[in-house]
């Protein structure tokens, strides 16, 4: 009895074919094989209804054929796609490509690929939820509906090649505020009186005569150093010591964005990159036991953990000693409206397999990332951490000081990490002791403006928000990236000047697209729809009608923000005036009768280059491979480094190349930062050094 199983991915289903036997036939669809339109909008509304012009795209045509073909050969025909809205529309497409009924097709789903849920999902097969397929293409469809409509009006009226879209637009307000409070913050000046007394302690003033010392009680020098003069010369002795346990618990498991958070500021991974390691993991990495997927699904907002799971990690925490093991398993539960509670963590899916042995089977990031999981989800069922924290006053007769210290007296789940938060001692000392105060500081300070989002920062933003979803986090960022909406500097995300001015005009005609609480609500509703509780069609309308006419009044009303210097040259091919205009790759030349003209220069008089400036030479360096000078700069993807003799050499580096050569192998070094450090890395072998 022949038997075909349809996956997404190829690695996904050379995994899954390697736990069956001859009777199956494994298939990847390679993603959606059907979608909207790529040139056209692909949405006829009619009657309050919207109906998809789907297409076959040519990237699949052939995929498809072979599908249909090992359709028709087999007796038994199951959607294996994954256990989500994206991964139930791809099913329901592949069903409706292939001829078979949505509603009829079995449907096996797994949150692991390992031979056991394998065999587990085949016995207990399920149909397509179609309620899940209408939340994603309720998603698709308004997605589509404000990139074709909206995008083109914010190009006419301020740039050409801009867009605009339902999450990534509410995403971009977020780091266009940031800026705009980090512009208009001003610092204010405040100081503290830092005392250490005998045996290095350190310590604060917190008190002087009897009144509390805070952050801003003192706002000047002469302040800072009246009080300083007058304590001098005092005596004091030891006031009060303190000492309390506190525990800290260990964090629960990973799920999208947290693994996101954690692995952008702890591996300085990019959102994207994760996300990627996370699917090799997921679909099937080489073992001594064959190929396996070694973690569970990677794309969750759930907390939930299977019990054999549970049951696993409490027998191996049981091997560090009885101490390290809770009374009873711990629990945990997504603080999302909307987590699909059905749905798991993100763990490791054989405890066995430790990071140790997995060092023999996965590349660098790939152990790395892995480890990261592992350790998580292990500590997660772990007891507490223990700590003694310790403070200790020092007193005068008009002032008090305050010393603190913390003293771990049991690792608990820290035993996993391998170390822990470095203890910061105090010294025994007795109430009543006299000290001697061996140096008395005043030190200015300025208040700090918020910091910018991370990339790291801003997904846990967008979290608490509830803008999005796991799977749309990492292409989020990638788009704003892509648009030259944001610059990344040093892992902060800088706007644009161009990101200002469409958000201000978004703001003012379109408010309710970078509203955080009406994106919020919108992905409640569709959450609703999954649920059962909404027609797509209805939601879909009441967002269509009033956006329409705001793009109709926009059509109108908005006036044109593209910027037009005049230079006082006239156009040589034409007459016209030359204007100054500002594009994505910066300012240029053009004249003033365009379109009809279409004479552009950059900045420095090069006919045609339409809207890139001239690329800026990087002083003292020469190319590695010509000995050409090496020039800065900019594409769709941010800025770079390249040989300005191109294309004739094509050396490229994203580092910026230093005069520098490497110990190693004599190539040319890069000056980058790895893990808050600035070094210098070899462009070819990648040997690396401080800078």
């Amino acid at each position: 009895m022949k038997k075909l199983i349809i996956v997404e991915s190829p690695t996904k289903a050379r995994t899954i074919e390697n736990f069956l036997g001859d009777d199956y036939t494994v298939i990847a669809s390679k993603g959606h094989i059907r979608d909207l339109p790529k040139s056209s909008f692909g949405i006829k509304v009619e009657d309050k209804k919207f109906v998809p012009e789907y297409r076959v795209s040519r990237d699949h045509s052939k995929v498809v054929k072979e599908i249909k073909e090992l359709s028709k050969k087999s007796d038994e025909v199951y959607i294996a796609t994954d256990e989500d809205r994206e991964g139930e529309a791809i099913g329901y497409h592949i069903a409706k490509a292939i001829g078979e009924d949505p509603n009829k097709i079995p449907r096996i789903v797994f949150h692991e690929i390992t031979k056991k849920a394998i065999d587990h999902s085949l016995k207990n097969p399920r149909t397509i939820d179609i309620d899940s397929v209408n939340a994603q293409q309720a998603r698709r469809l308004l997605d589509r509906i404000v990139g074709y409509r909206l995008s083109p009006l914010i190009s006419s009226k301020i740039q050409k090649g801009l867009s605009a879209g339902r999450v990534q637009s509410a995403a971009l307000k977020l780091v266009v505020d940031r800026e705009r409070e980090i512009k208009a913050f001003k610092p204010q000046e405040y100081w503290s009186i830092d005392g250490i007394f005998e045996k290095s302690v350190e310590s604060i003033l917190v008190e002087y005569e009897g009144s509390k010392i805070e952050k801003m009680t003192i706002t000047n020098a002469d302040e800072a150093n009246a009080i300083k003069e007058k304590l001098q010369n005092q005596s004091f002795k030891v006031g009060k010591i303190e000492k309390k346990q506190r525990k800290t618990s260990p964090n629960p498991p990973f799920m999208t964005s947290t693994l996101q958070q954690s692995a952008s500021s702890m591996l300085g991974f990019s959102p994207r990159k994760t996300m990627m390691l996370a699917q090799t993991l997921y679909e099937g990495v080489n073992t001594d036991k064959g190929v396996m997927g070694v973690i569970t699904y990677m794309r969750t907002d759930s907390l939930n953990i299977a019990e054999e799971a549970i049951e696993a990690a409490r027998s191996k925490i049981a091997e560090f000693g009885k101490e390290y093991l809770p009374a009873k398993p711990k629990y945990y539960k997504s603080k999302s409206k909307g987590a699909q509670e059905a749905h798991e963590a993100i763990r490791p899916t054989n405890l066995d397999f430790t990071p140790q042995i997995a060092k023999q089977y996965l590349k660098s990031d790939e152990l790395k990332l892995y480890t990261l999981i592992y350790n998580r989800f292990l500590a997660s069922q772990m007891n507490e951490a223990i700590f003694e924290s310790q403070s200790i006053i020092f007193e005068s007769e008009s002032s008090k000081f305050k010393a603190t210290g913390r003293k771990l007296i049991f690792d608990g789940f820290y035993r996993v990490y391998g170390s822990s938060d470095k203890d910061k001692l105090l010294p025994e000392l007795k109430e009543g002791q006299e000290v001697e105060l061996s140096t008395l500081e005043a030190n200015q300070h300025f208040t700090e403006p918020p910091s910018r989002y991370s990339e790291a920062s801003l997904i846990k933003k967008l979290e608490s928000l509830e803008i999005g979803r796991p799977s749309t986090y990492a292409p989020t960022i990638s788009i704003l990236t892509a648009r030259n909406y944001i610059e990344i500097e040093k892992k902060q995300l800088i706007p644009t000047e161009i990101a200002f001015k469409v958000i201000e005009l978004l703001e003012e005609h379109f408010s309710n697209i970078v509203d955080s609480s009406f994106t919020s609500q919108m992905e409640e509703k569709l959450d609703e729809i999954a649920a059962g509780k909404e027609d797509w069609q209805k939601v879909l309308w009441e967002f269509y009608v009033p956006f329409m006419k705001d793009i109709e009044e926009g059509k109108k009303n908005i006036k044109s923000q593209k910027v037009a210097i005049p230079t006082g040259e006239s156009c040589p091919k034409c007459g016209s005036e030359l204007v100054k205009r500002r594009g994505r790759y910066g300012e240029f030349i053009a004249c003033s009768a365009f379109p009809k003209c279409k004479y552009t220069q950059n900045i420095g008089g090069e006919e045609g280059s339409k809207e890139k400036s001239a690329p800026q030479t990087v002083e003292g360096v020469k190319c590695p491979e010509c000995g050409s000078d090496i020039v800065e700069r900019k594409s769709r993807r941010g800025k770079f480094y390249g040989c300005s003799a191109y294309p004739k050499c094509r050396f490229i580096s994203t580092y910026q190349p230093v005069d520098k050569r490497c110990p190693e192998c004599g190539y040319m070094m890069a000056s980058r930062t790895y893990r808050k450090k600035d070094i210098f890395e070899c462009i070819k072998c990648k040997h690396r050094e401080d800078a």
